[in-house]
């Protein structure tokens, strides 16, 4: 497929390479000796929010929970730990989410741009992987292709967190699933609905999320090979499906059919990073038949609540009496990304289960 494609030309181009496996935890400068003993299943790394199971979303969520209520319980959970924060993309939220959270845990989160580092270029992602393992605590990368995150987990011995790619965004996820429980005290059973641009990462972690936590997501966009969700993440949530407990999705092109009596209706830029400015008008007259409005809203649940992860475009995916209307909970999602991601940090570094 496409993804296979794009992996043998970057390994051609001698960006990545075949047959790369993850170095031993041992270390000939000592760091894993004076780092002291790991947690069972270290390093975990997070590619998609389908690196985690049910139950370790399900701790991350209380800490979550907990650490927002209490923070100063945990002002010395990751004492002196650093994070490498590496940045392909522009950033708000994750930048400044991530290095508040480290220091608000004791520790320090380091800003590295890509567009300074041979990164991929000078020096393969696979030796990168290897050297940033024996100077920090584990990684951050927001990326333009997941072509990256992958090799960097395949060669780091510390957790490698993918912080946004063309593929997932489970940061957001961690923040959307804690903000959903706080407005409607569960996950099971809600019913969701996506719809705009169907082919981007939002997309493919919000069905992937349904799936795993046990609810149902409409998704819909326009019936264009340049919207549709890729067939991989169609087939890889079906697997997730058969699981007991798991959720469900539905995919197709109709706004009204995907959001009739929903619980929950999230929408994303339609214009994401890269999106080159002579392709504006074209997207735009695809996706319109997708923005969500006051009058759409009405055909939802009474109680239902909308979302966006941020940034937003009033005009285009929604509407501004939507996004800045009483069911919009966008910048409680915002605030989330801070309190899910510290959880997120302390159960990768300390261990799964961890409490202080």
């Amino acid at each position: 497929g496409k993804h296979e494609k794009m992996l043998a030309a970057a390994r051609r181009s001698g960006l990545l390479q075949s047959g790369v496996r993850a170095m031993s935890l041992k270390s000939s400068s000592g760091k894993a000796i004076w780092d002291g003993p790991r947690p069972a299943g270290y390093p975990h790394h997070i590619k998609t929010i389908a690196s985690l199971k049910k139950d370790q979303i399900d701790s991350i969520l209380d800490m979550a929970k907990d650490l927002k209520a209490s923070p100063q319980k945990y002002l010395k959970a990751l004492d002196k730990k650093t994070l490498l924060m590496l940045f392909e993309k522009p950033s708000l939220r994750t930048r400044v989410s991530l290095e508040t959270g480290m220091h608000q845990l004791g520790g320090q989160g380091m800003f590295y741009s890509l567009a300074d580092s041979p990164l991929g270029k000078k020096e393969t992602i696979q030796d990168t992987g290897k050297v940033v393992s024996r100077f920090v605590d584990a990684v951050t990368m927001r990326v333009n292709s997941r072509l990256a995150v992958e090799e960097m987990a395949a060669n780091a011995t510390i957790p490698v967190i993918n912080a946004l790619d063309d593929y997932a965004h489970p940061c957001q996820m961690l923040a959307d699933l804690l903000t959903i429980i706080e407005h409607k005290g569960k996950l099971q059973g809600l019913k969701m609905a996506f719809v705009g641009d169907c082919q981007n990462n939002m997309t493919y972690d919000l069905m992937r999320t349904a799936v795993v936590m046990g609810f149902h997501i409409n998704v819909a966009g326009p019936k264009s090979a340049d919207f549709e969700v890729e067939w991989g993440v169609v087939k890889e949530c079906e697997e997730l499906s058969k699981v007991p407990g798991a959720g469900s999705f539905s995919i197709g092109n109709n706004l009204n059919e995907a959001i009739k009596d929903v619980d929950i209706v999230y929408c994303d830029s339609w214009m994401s990073y890269g999106i080159a400015s002579d392709e504006r008008a074209e997207r735009l007259k695809a996706l319109m038949p997708f923005q969500v409005t006051a009058a759409s809203m009405e055909v939802t649940k009474p109680d239902s609540l909308f979302m966006n992860c941020l940034p937003a475009m009033r005009g285009e995916e929604q509407t501004a009496d939507v996004i800045d209307g009483p069911k919009s909970i966008v910048f409680d999602q915002a605030e989330n990304r801070l309190h899910a991601q510290k959880a997120l940090l302390v159960s990768l570094i300390n261990g799964f289960g961890w409490r202080p």
